[in-house]
Protein backbone atom coordinates (compact mmCIF):
# COMPACT_ATOMS: atom_id res chain seq x y z
CA UNK A 1 0.00 0.00 0.00
CA UNK A 2 3.01 2.59 0.99
CA UNK A 3 4.58 1.29 -2.70
CA UNK A 4 1.27 2.59 -4.58
CA UNK A 5 0.97 5.81 -2.25
CA UNK A 6 4.37 7.10 -3.39
CA UNK A 7 3.42 6.18 -6.73
CA UNK A 8 0.66 8.21 -6.86
CA UNK A 9 1.99 10.63 -5.44
CA UNK A 10 5.10 10.80 -8.31
CA UNK A 11 2.45 11.21 -10.71
CA UNK A 12 0.22 13.17 -9.33
CA UNK A 13 1.45 16.18 -10.45
CA UNK A 14 2.28 15.44 -13.90
CA UNK A 15 -1.59 14.46 -14.18
CA UNK A 16 -2.99 17.45 -12.91
CA UNK A 17 -1.08 19.18 -15.86
CA UNK A 18 -2.44 17.10 -18.15
CA UNK A 19 -5.48 17.64 -17.40
CA UNK A 20 -5.25 21.59 -17.29
CA UNK A 21 -3.32 20.88 -20.88
CA UNK A 22 -6.02 18.64 -22.12
CA UNK A 23 -8.90 21.51 -20.44
CA UNK A 24 -7.42 24.64 -21.89
CA UNK A 25 -7.11 22.80 -25.33
CA UNK A 26 -10.55 21.79 -25.97
CA UNK A 27 -13.87 23.94 -26.67
CA UNK A 28 -14.99 23.88 -22.98
CA UNK A 29 -12.44 26.17 -21.61
CA UNK A 30 -14.71 28.73 -23.33
CA UNK A 31 -18.31 27.34 -21.87
CA UNK A 32 -17.89 28.71 -18.95
CA UNK A 33 -17.04 32.49 -20.65
CA UNK A 34 -19.70 35.32 -19.41
CA UNK A 35 -22.07 36.97 -21.80
CA UNK A 36 -21.35 40.61 -20.95
CA UNK A 37 -23.37 41.97 -18.06
CA UNK A 38 -25.30 44.30 -20.20
CA UNK A 39 -26.28 41.36 -22.28
CA UNK A 40 -27.07 39.07 -19.63
CA UNK A 41 -28.61 42.34 -18.05
CA UNK A 42 -31.16 42.42 -21.32
CA UNK A 43 -32.07 38.83 -21.46
CA UNK A 44 -33.13 39.02 -18.16
CA UNK A 45 -35.33 41.75 -18.53
CA UNK A 46 -37.04 40.48 -21.60
CA UNK A 47 -37.45 37.22 -19.75
CA UNK A 48 -35.52 34.76 -21.69
CA UNK A 49 -33.63 32.07 -20.13
CA UNK A 50 -29.73 31.28 -20.47
CA UNK A 51 -30.78 28.22 -21.93
CA UNK A 52 -32.95 29.39 -25.01
CA UNK A 53 -29.19 31.41 -26.16
CA UNK A 54 -26.80 30.61 -28.40
CA UNK A 55 -23.81 32.98 -28.96
CA UNK A 56 -20.49 32.76 -30.10
CA UNK A 57 -17.97 35.66 -30.82
CA UNK A 58 -14.66 34.40 -32.20
CA UNK A 59 -12.14 36.48 -33.83
CA UNK A 60 -11.22 36.15 -37.50
CA UNK A 61 -7.72 35.24 -37.41
CA UNK A 62 -7.77 33.28 -33.24
CA UNK A 63 -7.27 29.94 -32.72
CA UNK A 64 -10.18 30.02 -29.55
CA UNK A 65 -13.76 31.96 -29.08
CA UNK A 66 -14.15 35.04 -26.83
CA UNK A 67 -17.64 34.03 -25.93
CA UNK A 68 -18.89 30.58 -26.79
CA UNK A 69 -22.32 29.97 -24.83
CA UNK A 70 -24.43 26.88 -25.20
CA UNK A 71 -22.45 27.04 -28.90
CA UNK A 72 -23.36 23.03 -29.77
CA UNK A 73 -27.04 23.08 -29.54
CA UNK A 74 -28.95 22.82 -32.73
CA UNK A 75 -31.64 25.72 -32.91
CA UNK A 76 -33.63 27.38 -35.73
CA UNK A 77 -31.85 30.22 -37.10
CA UNK A 78 -34.63 31.87 -39.54
CA UNK A 79 -33.12 33.65 -42.33
CA UNK A 80 -29.18 33.40 -40.94
CA UNK A 81 -29.72 30.21 -42.68
CA UNK A 82 -29.63 31.80 -45.77
CA UNK A 83 -25.74 32.26 -45.06
CA UNK A 84 -25.17 28.57 -45.66
CA UNK A 85 -26.97 28.93 -48.85
CA UNK A 86 -26.13 31.77 -50.50
CA UNK A 87 -22.16 31.21 -49.67
CA UNK A 88 -22.48 27.76 -51.00
CA UNK A 89 -23.99 28.98 -54.33
CA UNK A 90 -21.45 31.36 -54.75
CA UNK A 91 -18.57 28.75 -54.26
CA UNK A 92 -20.66 26.22 -56.33
CA UNK A 93 -21.90 28.32 -58.91
CA UNK A 94 -19.69 31.14 -58.52
CA UNK A 95 -20.46 34.67 -58.72
CA UNK A 96 -20.58 35.53 -62.09
CA UNK A 97 -23.11 32.56 -62.90
CA UNK A 98 -26.29 34.21 -64.66
CA UNK A 99 -29.45 31.96 -65.41
CA UNK A 100 -31.03 32.19 -68.74
CA UNK A 101 -34.85 32.22 -69.75
CA UNK A 102 -35.66 31.52 -73.51
CA UNK A 103 -38.22 31.72 -75.68
CA UNK A 104 -38.05 29.32 -78.81
CA UNK A 105 -40.55 27.99 -81.83
CA UNK A 106 -41.48 25.14 -83.96
CA UNK A 107 -41.05 27.63 -87.48
CA UNK A 108 -39.44 30.62 -88.23
CA UNK A 109 -41.41 33.48 -88.36
CA UNK A 110 -43.46 33.41 -91.52
CA UNK A 111 -43.77 36.78 -93.78
CA UNK A 112 -41.82 38.24 -90.50
CA UNK A 113 -45.02 37.77 -88.27
CA UNK A 114 -46.32 35.04 -87.66
CA UNK A 115 -44.75 31.71 -85.71
CA UNK A 116 -46.10 28.15 -84.68
CA UNK A 117 -46.03 27.28 -81.05
CA UNK A 118 -43.92 29.19 -78.70
CA UNK A 119 -42.32 27.79 -76.04
CA UNK A 120 -41.11 30.21 -72.55
CA UNK A 121 -38.58 27.72 -70.77
CA UNK A 122 -36.65 28.99 -67.71
CA UNK A 123 -34.02 27.92 -65.72
CA UNK A 124 -35.17 28.95 -62.19
CA UNK A 125 -34.29 33.27 -62.55
CA UNK A 126 -34.54 34.63 -59.17
CA UNK A 127 -34.85 38.05 -60.40
CA UNK A 128 -36.49 37.47 -63.73
CA UNK A 129 -38.85 40.67 -62.85
CA UNK A 130 -42.08 42.31 -64.59
CA UNK A 131 -38.67 44.95 -66.74
CA UNK A 132 -37.24 41.76 -67.60
CA UNK A 133 -39.95 39.71 -68.90
CA UNK A 134 -41.36 42.70 -70.59
CA UNK A 135 -37.92 42.92 -72.12
CA UNK A 136 -37.89 39.65 -73.50
CA UNK A 137 -41.39 39.58 -75.32
CA UNK A 138 -39.65 42.94 -76.41
CA UNK A 139 -37.35 40.94 -78.14
CA UNK A 140 -39.62 38.90 -80.07
CA UNK A 141 -41.39 42.07 -81.14
CA UNK A 142 -38.15 43.35 -82.54
CA UNK A 143 -37.62 40.32 -84.92
CA UNK A 144 -40.42 40.39 -86.08
CA UNK A 145 -42.81 38.48 -84.35
CA UNK A 146 -46.31 39.57 -83.56
CA UNK A 147 -49.15 36.61 -84.32
CA UNK A 148 -48.62 33.69 -82.27
CA UNK A 149 -50.66 30.95 -84.30
CA UNK A 150 -50.49 27.98 -81.96
CA UNK A 151 -50.30 27.21 -77.92
CA UNK A 152 -47.96 29.37 -75.71
CA UNK A 153 -46.04 26.24 -73.78
CA UNK A 154 -44.59 27.02 -70.50
CA UNK A 155 -41.83 24.38 -69.87
CA UNK A 156 -40.98 24.73 -65.61
CA UNK A 157 -39.54 21.67 -66.00
CA UNK A 158 -35.56 22.44 -64.44
CA UNK A 159 -37.28 22.10 -61.72
CA UNK A 160 -39.25 18.94 -59.95
CA UNK A 161 -40.66 19.76 -56.85
CA UNK A 162 -43.56 18.59 -54.59
CA UNK A 163 -46.69 20.86 -54.34
CA UNK A 164 -46.73 23.83 -52.52
CA UNK A 165 -48.75 24.60 -50.07
CA UNK A 166 -48.20 28.49 -49.48
CA UNK A 167 -50.69 28.17 -46.16
CA UNK A 168 -48.59 25.74 -44.31
CA UNK A 169 -46.17 27.87 -42.45
CA UNK A 170 -48.33 30.69 -41.27
CA UNK A 171 -51.83 30.55 -42.68
CA UNK A 172 -51.03 33.28 -44.88
CA UNK A 173 -51.13 31.83 -48.44
CA UNK A 174 -51.09 35.61 -50.16
CA UNK A 175 -48.29 36.44 -48.58
CA UNK A 176 -45.15 36.67 -51.36
CA UNK A 177 -42.90 35.73 -48.88
CA UNK A 178 -44.66 32.20 -48.97
CA UNK A 179 -44.94 31.71 -52.74
CA UNK A 180 -42.66 28.30 -53.80
CA UNK A 181 -40.17 28.23 -56.28
CA UNK A 182 -40.43 27.28 -59.83
CA UNK A 183 -38.23 27.02 -62.72
CA UNK A 184 -40.51 29.83 -64.75
CA UNK A 185 -41.05 32.18 -61.37
CA UNK A 186 -42.08 35.52 -62.81
CA UNK A 187 -41.87 38.66 -60.73
CA UNK A 188 -41.79 36.71 -57.94
CA UNK A 189 -45.42 35.23 -58.48
CA UNK A 190 -46.45 38.81 -56.91
CA UNK A 191 -48.82 41.39 -57.76
CA UNK A 192 -48.80 44.85 -56.70
CA UNK A 193 -51.57 46.63 -55.81
CA UNK A 194 -51.61 50.43 -54.65
CA UNK A 195 -53.82 51.84 -51.63
CA UNK A 196 -54.84 55.67 -51.86
CA UNK A 197 -57.41 57.97 -50.46
CA UNK A 198 -59.57 58.90 -53.60
CA UNK A 199 -59.51 62.70 -55.08
CA UNK A 200 -62.64 63.67 -52.53
CA UNK A 201 -61.29 61.23 -49.99
CA UNK A 202 -64.30 59.89 -49.85
CA UNK A 203 -63.33 56.27 -50.98
CA UNK A 204 -60.27 53.98 -51.14
CA UNK A 205 -58.70 53.92 -54.31
CA UNK A 206 -57.20 50.42 -55.73
CA UNK A 207 -54.61 50.59 -58.33
CA UNK A 208 -53.37 47.68 -60.05
CA UNK A 209 -49.66 48.31 -60.56
CA UNK A 210 -48.54 44.58 -62.15
CA UNK A 211 -50.42 44.63 -65.70
CA UNK A 212 -53.08 41.54 -64.70
CA UNK A 213 -55.62 39.99 -68.07
CA UNK A 214 -58.35 40.18 -67.12
CA UNK A 215 -58.01 40.77 -63.31
CA UNK A 216 -60.95 42.06 -61.58
CA UNK A 217 -61.16 43.88 -57.88
CA UNK A 218 -63.92 43.64 -55.96
CA UNK A 219 -63.16 46.72 -53.63
CA UNK A 220 -65.00 46.97 -50.25
CA UNK A 221 -62.56 48.76 -47.99
CA UNK A 222 -63.45 51.67 -46.46
CA UNK A 223 -61.61 54.87 -45.70
CA UNK A 224 -60.89 56.02 -42.20
CA UNK A 225 -59.62 59.18 -40.95
CA UNK A 226 -57.40 57.60 -37.79
CA UNK A 227 -53.92 56.49 -37.66
CA UNK A 228 -52.54 54.94 -40.28
CA UNK A 229 -50.84 52.60 -37.88
CA UNK A 230 -50.42 48.63 -38.80
CA UNK A 231 -52.48 49.41 -42.02
CA UNK A 232 -51.77 46.24 -43.45
CA UNK A 233 -53.36 44.14 -40.44
CA UNK A 234 -56.88 45.43 -41.36
CA UNK A 235 -57.43 44.96 -44.46
CA UNK A 236 -58.15 41.07 -45.53
CA UNK A 237 -57.73 39.54 -49.06
CA UNK A 238 -59.61 36.72 -50.73
CA UNK A 239 -59.51 35.17 -54.22
CA UNK A 240 -63.01 34.51 -55.77
CA UNK A 241 -63.65 32.13 -58.61
CA UNK A 242 -62.71 28.82 -60.15
CA UNK A 243 -60.59 31.22 -62.80
CA UNK A 244 -59.32 32.44 -59.54
CA UNK A 245 -59.26 35.99 -61.47
CA UNK A 246 -61.59 38.03 -58.90
CA UNK A 247 -59.44 40.01 -56.01
CA UNK A 248 -62.29 40.81 -52.73
CA UNK A 249 -60.83 43.61 -50.55
CA UNK A 250 -62.58 44.28 -47.30
CA UNK A 251 -61.77 45.75 -44.41
CA UNK A 252 -60.75 49.46 -43.75
CA UNK A 253 -57.53 52.05 -44.87
CA UNK A 254 -57.11 55.25 -43.62
CA UNK A 255 -56.68 58.87 -45.75
CA UNK A 256 -53.71 59.25 -43.50
CA UNK A 257 -51.37 56.53 -44.46
CA UNK A 258 -50.91 58.44 -48.18
CA UNK A 259 -50.05 55.87 -50.85
CA UNK A 260 -49.02 52.22 -49.85
CA UNK A 261 -48.18 49.31 -51.61
CA UNK A 262 -50.26 45.98 -50.80
CA UNK A 263 -48.22 43.00 -52.46
CA UNK A 264 -49.76 39.98 -52.69
CA UNK A 265 -49.06 36.36 -54.47
CA UNK A 266 -52.61 35.45 -55.50
CA UNK A 267 -51.82 32.83 -58.17
CA UNK A 268 -49.67 29.48 -59.18
CA UNK A 269 -46.97 30.28 -61.08
CA UNK A 270 -48.24 29.00 -64.48
CA UNK A 271 -51.13 31.41 -63.81
CA UNK A 272 -48.77 34.53 -62.94
CA UNK A 273 -47.15 34.11 -66.43
CA UNK A 274 -50.00 33.76 -68.32
CA UNK A 275 -52.12 36.55 -66.82
CA UNK A 276 -48.36 38.81 -67.78
CA UNK A 277 -47.85 37.45 -70.62
CA UNK A 278 -50.95 38.53 -72.44
CA UNK A 279 -51.58 41.61 -70.92
CA UNK A 280 -48.05 42.46 -72.03
CA UNK A 281 -48.13 41.25 -75.42
CA UNK A 282 -51.46 42.92 -76.39
CA UNK A 283 -50.11 46.26 -75.46
CA UNK A 284 -46.95 45.62 -77.40
CA UNK A 285 -49.20 44.91 -80.37
CA UNK A 286 -48.66 40.78 -80.10
CA UNK A 287 -51.80 38.12 -80.92
CA UNK A 288 -51.79 34.70 -79.18
CA UNK A 289 -54.68 32.69 -81.36
CA UNK A 290 -53.68 29.51 -78.91
CA UNK A 291 -54.13 28.39 -75.24
CA UNK A 292 -51.35 28.65 -72.58
CA UNK A 293 -50.62 25.03 -70.98
CA UNK A 294 -47.63 23.58 -70.02
CA UNK A 295 -45.21 21.29 -71.95
CA UNK A 296 -41.55 21.06 -72.81
CA UNK A 297 -39.60 22.19 -75.42
CA UNK A 298 -38.65 19.95 -78.36
CA UNK A 299 -35.28 19.51 -79.32
CA UNK A 300 -35.69 20.87 -82.67
CA UNK A 301 -37.12 24.02 -81.70
CA UNK A 302 -35.77 26.95 -82.66
CA UNK A 303 -34.41 29.61 -80.46
CA UNK A 304 -35.79 33.65 -80.85
CA UNK A 305 -34.44 35.35 -77.42
CA UNK A 306 -32.93 35.20 -74.96
CA UNK A 307 -33.59 37.03 -71.03
CA UNK A 308 -30.22 36.79 -69.19
CA UNK A 309 -30.08 37.09 -65.33
CA UNK A 310 -28.14 39.83 -63.29
CA UNK A 311 -25.08 37.93 -62.26
CA UNK A 312 -25.14 35.74 -58.93
CA UNK A 313 -23.30 38.16 -57.03
CA UNK A 314 -25.97 40.82 -57.46
CA UNK A 315 -28.48 38.32 -56.60
CA UNK A 316 -27.39 37.18 -53.57
CA UNK A 317 -26.83 40.94 -52.50
CA UNK A 318 -31.07 41.07 -52.66
CA UNK A 319 -30.95 37.31 -51.35
CA UNK A 320 -29.18 38.98 -48.29
CA UNK A 321 -29.70 42.31 -47.69
CA UNK A 322 -33.60 42.16 -47.65
CA UNK A 323 -34.19 38.95 -46.85
CA UNK A 324 -36.00 37.37 -50.12
CA UNK A 325 -37.17 33.94 -49.18
CA UNK A 326 -38.26 33.24 -52.80
CA UNK A 327 -35.18 34.10 -54.32
CA UNK A 328 -32.94 31.91 -51.79
CA UNK A 329 -35.53 28.82 -52.74
CA UNK A 330 -34.23 29.68 -56.28
CA UNK A 331 -30.86 29.33 -55.66
CA UNK A 332 -30.82 26.21 -53.20
CA UNK A 333 -33.19 24.55 -56.22
CA UNK A 334 -30.06 25.62 -58.25
CA UNK A 335 -27.33 24.01 -56.30
CA UNK A 336 -28.63 20.91 -57.16
CA UNK A 337 -26.47 19.16 -59.31
CA UNK A 338 -28.86 17.13 -61.72
CA UNK A 339 -31.22 18.21 -63.67
CA UNK A 340 -34.45 18.10 -62.42
CA UNK A 341 -33.59 20.03 -59.79
CA UNK A 342 -35.05 18.92 -56.35
CA UNK A 343 -34.63 20.14 -52.88
CA UNK A 344 -33.09 16.81 -51.83
CA UNK A 345 -30.30 17.24 -54.89
CA UNK A 346 -29.80 20.41 -53.40
CA UNK A 347 -29.06 19.04 -49.77
CA UNK A 348 -26.80 16.40 -51.52
CA UNK A 349 -24.55 18.83 -53.21
CA UNK A 350 -24.06 21.45 -49.89
CA UNK A 351 -23.64 18.96 -47.34
CA UNK A 352 -20.87 16.85 -50.21
CA UNK A 353 -19.58 21.09 -50.69
CA UNK A 354 -19.39 20.68 -46.52
CA UNK A 355 -17.72 17.49 -46.34
CA UNK A 356 -15.12 19.07 -49.07
CA UNK A 357 -14.23 21.93 -47.21
CA UNK A 358 -13.76 19.51 -44.36
CA UNK A 359 -16.57 21.52 -42.17
CA UNK A 360 -18.78 19.74 -39.89
CA UNK A 361 -21.47 21.71 -38.63
CA UNK A 362 -22.96 20.32 -35.56
CA UNK A 363 -26.90 20.10 -35.88
CA UNK A 364 -27.28 21.26 -39.62
CA UNK A 365 -30.74 20.19 -40.84
CA UNK A 366 -31.44 21.73 -44.38
CA UNK A 367 -35.19 21.98 -45.79
CA UNK A 368 -35.42 24.66 -48.31
CA UNK A 369 -32.45 27.04 -47.85
CA UNK A 370 -34.27 29.96 -47.05
CA UNK A 371 -34.68 30.24 -43.52
CA UNK A 372 -38.54 29.88 -43.97
CA UNK A 373 -39.32 26.95 -42.08
CA UNK A 374 -39.67 25.51 -38.52
CA UNK A 375 -37.74 21.93 -39.87
CA UNK A 376 -34.32 23.98 -40.72
CA UNK A 377 -31.98 23.66 -37.43
CA UNK A 378 -27.96 24.62 -37.46
CA UNK A 379 -26.13 25.21 -33.96
CA UNK A 380 -24.25 28.69 -33.43
CA UNK A 381 -21.20 26.70 -33.11
CA UNK A 382 -22.07 25.74 -36.91
CA UNK A 383 -22.61 29.18 -38.21
CA UNK A 384 -19.67 30.54 -36.74
CA UNK A 385 -17.58 27.57 -38.38
CA UNK A 386 -19.21 28.75 -41.70
CA UNK A 387 -18.47 32.43 -42.00
CA UNK A 388 -14.86 31.66 -40.31
CA UNK A 389 -14.43 29.56 -43.11
CA UNK A 390 -16.38 32.33 -45.96
CA UNK A 391 -13.55 34.89 -44.16
CA UNK A 392 -10.63 33.04 -46.01
CA UNK A 393 -12.92 31.90 -49.11
CA UNK A 394 -11.80 33.95 -52.55
CA UNK A 395 -15.91 34.91 -52.56
CA UNK A 396 -15.74 36.93 -49.10
CA UNK A 397 -15.71 39.88 -50.59
CA UNK A 398 -19.19 38.87 -52.40
CA UNK A 399 -20.90 37.25 -49.38
CA UNK A 400 -19.90 40.26 -47.11
CA UNK A 401 -21.24 42.77 -49.12
CA UNK A 402 -24.49 41.31 -49.37
CA UNK A 403 -25.20 41.48 -45.50
CA UNK A 404 -26.68 44.22 -44.31
CA UNK A 405 -24.98 47.08 -42.89
CA UNK A 406 -25.63 47.93 -39.46
CA UNK A 407 -27.54 51.41 -39.62
CA UNK A 408 -26.73 51.79 -43.74
CA UNK A 409 -29.22 49.46 -45.38
CA UNK A 410 -31.30 46.69 -46.26
CA UNK A 411 -33.21 45.10 -43.00
CA UNK A 412 -30.44 46.69 -40.55
CA UNK A 413 -31.20 50.03 -41.50
CA UNK A 414 -32.87 51.37 -38.67
CA UNK A 415 -30.87 49.59 -36.09
CA UNK A 416 -27.80 50.41 -34.42
CA UNK A 417 -27.25 53.57 -36.55
CA UNK A 418 -26.39 55.55 -32.83
CA UNK A 419 -24.05 53.32 -32.00
CA UNK A 420 -20.32 52.28 -32.30
CA UNK A 421 -21.67 49.42 -34.41
CA UNK A 422 -22.86 51.86 -36.96
CA UNK A 423 -21.10 50.85 -40.43
CA UNK A 424 -19.31 48.70 -39.20
CA UNK A 425 -21.15 45.33 -38.71
CA UNK A 426 -22.27 43.50 -41.76
CA UNK A 427 -25.11 41.15 -40.84
CA UNK A 428 -28.28 38.53 -41.40
CA UNK A 429 -30.58 39.33 -39.84
CA UNK A 430 -33.68 36.07 -38.74
CA UNK A 431 -36.64 36.47 -37.33
CA UNK A 432 -39.75 34.21 -37.07
CA UNK A 433 -42.28 33.45 -33.94
CA UNK A 434 -40.07 32.11 -30.94
CA UNK A 435 -36.93 32.57 -32.89
CA UNK A 436 -34.36 35.93 -33.65
CA UNK A 437 -30.93 35.55 -35.28
CA UNK A 438 -27.86 37.41 -36.05
CA UNK A 439 -24.64 36.25 -37.35
CA UNK A 440 -22.16 37.73 -39.59
CA UNK A 441 -18.93 40.45 -39.05
CA UNK A 442 -18.11 43.20 -36.52
CA UNK A 443 -15.06 45.55 -36.92
CA UNK A 444 -14.09 46.42 -33.18
CA UNK A 445 -12.88 50.23 -32.60
CA UNK A 446 -9.25 48.76 -32.97
CA UNK A 447 -9.84 47.43 -36.52
CA UNK A 448 -10.10 43.53 -35.64
CA UNK A 449 -12.97 41.53 -37.55
CA UNK A 450 -15.24 39.30 -35.37
CA UNK A 451 -17.41 36.23 -36.42
CA UNK A 452 -20.47 37.00 -34.34
CA UNK A 453 -23.80 34.67 -33.85
CA UNK A 454 -26.78 35.09 -31.66
CA UNK A 455 -29.39 33.08 -31.56
CA UNK A 456 -32.64 32.60 -29.33
CA UNK A 457 -35.25 30.21 -29.53
CA UNK A 458 -37.67 30.97 -27.11
CA UNK A 459 -41.41 32.04 -27.08
CA UNK A 460 -40.42 35.56 -25.74
CA UNK A 461 -37.58 35.99 -28.10
CA UNK A 462 -39.35 39.44 -29.20
CA UNK A 463 -37.89 40.71 -26.24
CA UNK A 464 -34.59 39.78 -27.34
CA UNK A 465 -33.54 42.69 -30.26
CA UNK A 466 -32.17 44.58 -26.85
CA UNK A 467 -29.69 41.17 -25.88
CA UNK A 468 -28.17 41.41 -29.44
CA UNK A 469 -27.83 45.09 -29.88
CA UNK A 470 -25.68 45.08 -26.24
CA UNK A 471 -23.56 42.42 -27.50
CA UNK A 472 -22.74 44.46 -31.13
CA UNK A 473 -22.29 47.45 -29.49
CA UNK A 474 -19.78 45.30 -26.81
CA UNK A 475 -17.66 43.68 -29.70
CA UNK A 476 -17.59 47.23 -31.61
CA UNK A 477 -15.94 49.30 -29.05
CA UNK A 478 -13.28 47.04 -27.81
Amino acid sequence: MAHLSRLFLQHRDKFLLTTLLFFLASPLAVLSAELPPAVANALKEGGIPLSSVAVVVHGVDADQALIWHNAQQAMNPASAMKLVTTYAALELLGPAYTWKTEALTDLAPLNGQTIGNLYLRGSGDPRLALEQFWLLLRQLRARGVKDIGGDLILDRSAFALPNHDAAEFDNEPLRPYNAGPDALLVNLKSLRLTLTAGAEKKVVKVIAETPSDDLRLDNRLKLTDDACGDWRERIKVKVNGESIDSIELTGSFSANCGDKALNLSPWPANVQVERLFRALWRELGGTLRGKVRDGLTPTTARPLAVQESPALGEVVRDINKYSNNVMARQVFLTLAAERPATPEGARRRIKAWLADKELKLPGLVLDNGSGLSRGEHISADGLSQLLLAAWKSPVMPELMSSLPLAGVDGTLKKRLGDSAASGRAHLKTGYLEGVRAIAGYVLDSSGKRWVVVFLINDQKSRQGKPAMDALLRWVAER
